[in-house]
């Protein structure tokens, strides 16, 4: 099962995180005038995303992305490099125009996760990030061209790595999101 490969920070085994970590800096793949974002925050929810909109380094089937608060999100070098992917999209992910690499995603629209911004970790060396917590998404890698008769040998690779292969979100953040319906459906009962 080794031989399927999903992400790189992940293929090798997941690193774990330090408790004590507060953030980092993440950087795009250009070798000129690389865009910076500092990242004032430990990530929360980190996780293998199979969907179609989440950047991935080449040869990934999976990304690798977490939400922190956005307030902690800070543009430090060549910002004028950055472009909104897709301006239609909830999460308005910001893109290296030169290289392509997202590097951060602030949910700007009225939502139960307004107010954070998705980030890909691996785009900073800094070591200390939350590691992966679970697969989201997953049946939605067939969509960029897994083959279906992959994806058992796919979910097992992810459980071998201790990521729960969800085809939504992780249950919590299922949660949040009936939470928030709820109360502004006003039928939330506490």
């Amino acid at each position: 099962m080794a031989s399927i490969s999903l992400h790189p920070a992940i293929d090798q085994g997941i690193r774990q995180g330090t408790p004590d970590f507060a953030g980092g800096t993440l950087v795009c793949a250009c070798t000129d005038r690389p865009v910076t974002v500092r990242i004032n925050a430990q990530v929360l929810h980190n996780h293998a995303c199979g969907c179609t909109k989440c950047w991935k380094p080449a040869g990934a089937i999976f990304s690798i992305v977490g939400v922190v608060p956005e307030d902690k999100v800070e543009v430090t070098a060549n910002g004028d490099k950055l472009k909104v992917v897709d301006p239609s999209a909830l999460i308005q992910r910001y893109a290296c125009t030169a290289c392509g690499v997202h590097l951060y995603g602030p949910i700007e629209k009225e939502h139960a996760f307004k107010g954070l911004a998705f980030i890909h970790t691996e785009r900073s060396t800094d070591p200390g990030w939350a590691a992966p917590e679970f697969a989201a998404f997953v049946s939605s890698v067939i969509e960029s061209g897994t083959r279906p008769s992959d994806m058992p040998a796919v979910r097992a690779r992810l459980k071998e790595l201790g990521l729960e292969p969800y085809d939504c979100l992780s249950p919590p953040l299922m949660d949040a999101l009936a939470i928030y319906a709820a109360r502004k459906a006003g039928t939330l009962r506490e």
